[in-house]
């Protein structure tokens, strides 16, 4: 086998699985971070592998390093009480994870996704507006320690996210069978 078919085969693998792990690991968000971050760095390790694009790779790079600031900022945030309700932190600490759910949505549907990424993509997003409902349906029950104002912010982060993943896989989608 060829120097060339060898680093093609590599880069189709580990883009694959990264993507793979990327949309395995948002199934559940939080503890999926664990799974999302290094599936993350295998699709941009990939990409450069396979001698894509400039701006591809570039790309690709850019939601890791997304992923990898939110999930820091996550892990960080965890390690000492999270934020709000009982922490005595401000809800405005959640900010600072934007760039995880951020960076994992621009990389399902982002330049140069595979057809079977936008279509669980879109599942993903279906999936955190379910999320949404079971949450809305038992916090009223459960407060959880979040004040009302705080559970509405949560809610809107979650249904925004999945909203945008569904409208960029479905664009993507689109550009690629227009009619």
């Amino acid at each position: 086998m060829k120097t060339h078919d060898a680093r093609s085969l590599w880069s189709r693998a580990l883009i694959m699985l990264g993507s793979l792990a990327m949309v395995v690991g948002a199934l559940d968000p939080m503890e999926g971070s664990a799974i999302i971050l290094p599936g993350s760095l295998l699709v941009a390790l990939g990409t450069g592998l396979g001698q894509s694009e400039r701006r591809l790779i570039a790309y690709r790079v850019m939601v890791f390093i997304l992923i990898a600031m939110g999930v820091g900022a996550m892990w960080g945030l965890s390690s000492v009480g999270g934020f709000g309700g009982p922490s005595g932190r401000s809800m405005w600490w959640g900010v600072l994870i934007l760039p995880y759910l951020i960076g994992w949505s621009l990389g399902i549907w982002g330049p140069g996704s595979p057809r079977w990424l936008l279509v669980s993509g879109i599942g993903v997003g279906l999936w955190y507006l379910v999320l949404v409902a079971m949450i809305l349906r038992t916090s009223d029950r459960h407060g959880g320690g979040l004040t009302t104002m705080q559970t509405a912010i949560l809610l809107i982060t979650i249904a925004v996210i999945g909203v945008l993943t569904i409208a960029g896989c479905f664009s993507r989608l689109r550009a690629r069978n227009p009619k």
